[in-house]
């Protein structure tokens, strides 16, 4: 099966503190690969050390089978890769449409950002109910489906979601998960950074457990889903 994503030997340090050492991650074409554990495992700075976001100590990032390491976030981008990212980090002072007009800038002619745009809006019916709203007027579930619909105005083949059901009501949750299910039937490749470790596991192909920036464990839902060291990285917290 082809490789969408490939981490190997990741290490990324602030200062003298090493936030993740030594990780090894895989995501399959077209597959899930859960990334979990507790609060300051290193799940957010390892997607930012994917993403170009962030200096990498040492180790190697392949994407699509091209070495990527230490490459720049537009080159990054350019390569089919985009993030929705903790907290959503929507532009509040914006409506929905302009959040939606900025992230599609870098998408060809204003045409084609345009067709993307209206897609979108069509995808996500509440987004074009709201497209006049300031964007953070919207509900924690809707603003989360305005940050998933910004990442695929780039029409990404990886796609790096970083804990999208934080603070979502659990209708909401259930609506994100299945969006997530139907991106990964389209073929696009997914990094999925979870702390509801339950549903994760529900939808993902492959998991990977971070526990204080190293792996604990790695394998299938199956076997991960009442290994000790799930559970361990989630006490620890």
């Amino acid at each position: 099966m082809d490789t969408a994503l490939s981490i190997s030997g990741l290490t990324v340090r602030y200062g003298a503190i090493e936030a993740v050492q030594s990780i090894d991650l895989t995501v399959t074409e077209g597959g899930i690969t859960a990334l979990l554990g507790a609060n300051g495992a290193g799940k957010t700075t390892t997607c930012m050390a994917i993403t170009g976001t962030l200096g990498i100590t040492a180790g190697t990032v392949s994407i699509f089978n091209h070495d990527m390491t230490g490459a720049t976030p537009d080159k990054i981008i350019r390569a089919g890769v985009a993030i929705s990212p903790e907290g959503r980090r929507i532009f509040a002072s914006l409506t929905v449409e302009e959040n939606l007009v900025l992230a599609g800038s870098a998408a060809g002619t204003q045409e084609t950002a345009k067709q993307r745009r209206l897609a979108l809006m069509d995808r996500f019916p509440i987004l074009g109910e709201r497209r006049r709203q300031l964007a953070g007027l919207l509900s924690g579930g809707e603003q989360q489906m305005l940050a998933v619909a910004r990442a695929l105005m780039s029409e990404p083949r990886l796609l790096l979601m970083d804990e999208p059901s934080l603070g979502l009501a659990p209708q909401m949750v259930d609506q994100i998960f299945t969006i997530i299910e139907e991106l990964r039937n389209e073929g696009i490749s997914i990094l999925l950074v979870e702390q509801n470790a339950t549903l994760a596991l529900e939808v993902a192909d492959h998991a990977v457990v971070l526990a204080n920036g190293s792996v604990a464990a790695a394998g299938s839902p199956l076997e991960l889903a009442d290994n000790p060291a799930l559970k361990s990285a989630y006490l620890a917290a």
